[in-house]
């Protein structure tokens, strides 16, 4: 089943009556003050995102969300989320797969981020052979030669080359968290997509803390963010695309922005050979993780554009 992504913009009183997520948001008509009142099943909803100050939201509702394995996701003054709440406890077997991924070799890890970095160059080369012109037999070539660990850090010279062609036609554009637009449509599509990758870990049973390549001590993530990687390409498809269609955000981050950025759960992914979408494509990606850390295959699933 396709969970729901819900984003509440508007001051709203979030709370929670029989199972259902009952949003309360105050309405105006002339001099009259109203309330609109809606509710959606708990156990149709996958993220929620909170981007207004002036949204309150009770312990149960929270309770009851964690507890359905949804992730929660906050936002700052500039609409750029900035916290993740995730449950405690999602799998049965937590805590042996606990083990299985700490006591994981350093050679298992690199090769699994060989692997990784590997589908993420291949991902990356698909956009820019359906989005633009550019050559892409030297990213296919690094994608080959992409060592255990990544220790030629392929990567890298992957990422520069991609950037400057994907977005080679707008002025003084470069992948930077702080630069010009679209960086902050990428910075909010990825955002989406960490949630939805961390989400996925914890259902499978993993701490997304505990990166195979990233670690930073102060990063809760790192895992997530190993394993996202080569799922990025298909929010950077969909950010050109938008851009292509609409131009760039002037106005910054509006309602219909971010609807459009919102969608990237329920994008369509092949993976083993099928298409699905790219939530339940995750699911796929950290079951088959939790198999290589526990022995019992030797490569991660991940899908292809």
């Amino acid at each position: 089943m396709i969970k729901r992504t819900l984003c509440f913009t508007n001051p709203a009183y979030l709370s929670l009556k029989n199972e259902q997520l009952v949003v309360k948001m105050p309405q105006t008509d002339g001099d009259k003050q109203s309330e609109k009142i809606t509710t959606i099943p708990i156990e149709d909803i996958g993220a929620v995102v909170i981007d207004n100050r002036q949204i309150t939201i009770t312990s149960g509702l929270m309770d009851a969300l964690l507890a359905n394995n949804c992730a929660l996701i906050t936002c700052d003054g500039k609409s750029l989320p900035v916290g993740l709440m995730l449950p405690l406890s999602g799998n049965t077997t937590q805590s042996e797969r606990f083990r299985y991924q700490i006591d994981a070799s350093l050679p298992l890890k690199k090769q699994l981020w060989q692997q990784t970095v590997q589908a993420k160059i291949v991902n990356q080369s698909t956009v820019l052979s359906k989005c633009t012109d550019a050559e892409v037999g030297c990213m296919l070539a690094w994608s080959k030669d992409v060592k255990s660990g990544d220790s030629d850090n392929l990567e890298g010279r992957a990422a520069a080359y991609y950037w400057k062609k994907l977005f080679g036609n707008i002025n003084d554009f470069n992948r930077d968290r702080e630069g010009v637009p679209p960086n902050n449509l990428l910075n909010y599509g990825y955002a989406i997509l960490r949630a939805v990758v961390a989400r996925a870990l914890v259902s499978s049973g993993m701490l997304p803390t505990l990166g195979i390549h990233h670690h930073n001590r102060y990063n809760a993530y790192c895992l997530a963010d190993d394993i996202m990687e080569p799922y990025r390409p298909f929010v950077d498809e969909l950010v050109f695309n938008l851009v292509n269609e609409k131009g760039l955000p002037e106005e910054g981050l509006t309602k219909e922005w971010k609807a459009e950025l919102l969608k990237i759960p329920i994008l369509d992914v092949v993976i083993s050979g099928k298409r699905s979408p790219l939530m339940v494509a995750v699911s796929q990606t950290t079951a088959s993780l939790y198999r290589c850390y526990g022995g019992e295959i030797r490569k991660i699933v991940y899908p292809v554009m």
